[in-house]
């Protein structure tokens, strides 16, 4: 398949007050290619935001470029930006006009005029489905209709690449579902690239062709969800919840050293928040059922309670916990 987007060697630093250059992205590189949806994964502070505003021309790389459609950011910008659709995490609408009356308003914004305007309007619409409340006012929409023509707006001058940040934040089951399905679409129907971001591991499991794992400006690991999990092999991550409990730090770190030494543990992560063991506890182990019971022998000794046991099998968070030694909500 056609590269749609080429990101190469992007690196950005900054200057703090204080003099010191903070590297936020330290050498990123991927491509995404025509009909793809590529997820980018990482936590607050990874460097996410900053790639995406590099690669939309936000911002200029400090060194590196990126490609869209053949176009470099930083020596054809206007042509790359043309051909990428941008949904923000934020809705990004008038409330008091209509569906509709949005729709039109940013179209023109594209330049787009007249009978074309007309007919990309009406096909968006039938695209988020919302031709039965388009004359309606937004301020009168759900939360996940609102986002549904954000989707539109950004797909109004036909866009060969679309980035998506967090578009089901916020939004009920019912209406994530259908933003989920619409972004299969854009794939599917319409052979477009999609570049999304997201913080929950099911969604990137579900949609993405392949993925980026980036922590601390680096990007980890790409590839596709089955190539990642591998990496893990038949490791289970158990998740144990314990709530806020007040636990020392000499003796968190106590039992995740001796956590560590049961038989078919690879890693146990304790998170540790001033002296509160802090909701879960991840563990990574070889059939992780049979570990469980020593596990749970050596909290209770030293009265830490668990309210709830979860058993996965390996996925992207296992993954993320293997490649960078944390959880991605860490």
């Amino acid at each position: 398949m056609p590269t749609m987007l080429e990101v190469q060697n992007l690196v950005k630093e900054f200057k703090r007050r204080d003099g010191d250059i903070v590297k936020a992205v330290q050498g990123v590189s991927f491509d995404i290619h025509e009909g793809e949806i590529f997820s980018l994964l990482g936590p607050n502070g990874a460097g996410k935001t900053t790639t995406i505003s590099m690669i939309s021309g936000l911002i200029s790389p400090t060194e590196g470029d990126a490609s869209i459609g053949g176009h470099s950011i930083t020596k054809e910008p206007l042509k790359a930006k043309a051909l990428l659709g941008v949904i923000p995490q934020e809705i990004a609408l008038y409330p008091t006009l209509t569906a509709r009356q949005n729709l039109e308003f940013f179209g023109r914004m594209y330049d787009i005029t007249g009978q074309e305007l007309v007919k990309r309007v009406d096909e968006v619409l039938e695209f988020i489905d919302l031709v039965d409340r388009q004359n309606d006012r937004v301020e009168t929409f759900s939360g996940g209709m609102k986002r549904r023509v954000n989707i539109g707006v950004g797909l109004l001058h036909r866009p060969q690449l679309v980035y998506m940040d967090e578009p089901t934040v916020g939004v009920d089951p019912q209406s994530r579902r259908r933003i989920l399905d619409t972004v299969l679409r854009l794939r599917d129907e319409y052979q477009m690239a999609v570049l999304y971001t997201t913080h929950l591991m099911e969604e990137s499991q579900e949609l993405s062709d392949r993925v980026g794992i980036i922590d601390h400006g680096k990007l980890i690991a790409v590839g596709s969800v089955g190539e990642l999990t591998q990496q893990v092999g038949e490791e289970d991550r158990l998740v144990l919840n314990v709530g806020e409990q007040i636990v020392g730090e000499e003796l968190l770190g106590r039992l995740k050293s001796e956590i560590n030494g049961i038989s078919n543990v690879s890693y146990a992560n304790l998170a540790v928040d001033g002296a509160a063991a802090q909701g879960e506890i991840n563990i990574l182990a070889t059939r992780g059922r049979k570990a469980l019971p020593d596990v749970i022998t050596l909290l209770n000794d030293v009265w830490i309670d668990v309210s709830s046991i979860e058993v996965r099998e390996p996925d992207l968070e296992a993954v993320f916990l293997n490649l960078t030694g944390h959880a991605l909500r860490d």
